[in-house]
């Protein structure tokens, strides 16, 4: 794989590669991969750690799917409903909810984004290690 500048066009180019891994590395690939995302998930907890719902509800994910393929990091709708507004999900810096107990009241609150900035800070480092780790699964495995 050629060395893009851009990241998003480097993380598209691996997306697009883990698509064609072989059954037999996936399988040894899938635990470098996450490891190589741990610090994105733990950098997006710490940030949300004024929450103690939204932390517990981000988990990581690698799939090797050819339509979908990649590593993603989700906040589970169930244990943390708040999770969307608050990372502000629509793009506006406020969103608006009933106070509790009034549904006649409605106030706006800010939102308190944690894992688009937990995912920019640790972009690049996540790139290179998932690189680096599909290359080493790829020569273990008698690739060159």
């Amino acid at each position: 794989m050629a060395e893009p500048t851009d990241p998003s066009q480097a993380i598209a180019e691996l997306a697009k590669d883990l698509g064609k891994i072989p059954p037999e590395l996936r399988k040894a690939m899938r635990p470098a991969l996450k490891a190589a995302a741990e610090p994105i998930v733990q950098d997006a907890k710490g940030r949300a750690s004024w929450s103690t719902r939204i932390p517990r509800a981000i988990s990581l994910s690698v799939r090797f799917g050819k339509r979908d393929p990649g590593v993603s990091i989700r906040v589970r709708r169930g244990a943390a409903p708040h999770g969307r507004p608050y990372e502000g999900i629509t793009g506006a810096s406020t969103f608006r909810h009933p106070v509790f107990g009034h549904r006649d009241r409605w106030v706006s609150q800010e939102t308190r984004p944690y894992l688009a900035p937990a995912a920019e800070a640790g972009m690049e480092g996540a790139l290179a290690a998932s690189v680096e780790a599909v290359d080493q699964v790829a020569r273990e495995q008698g690739f060159r």
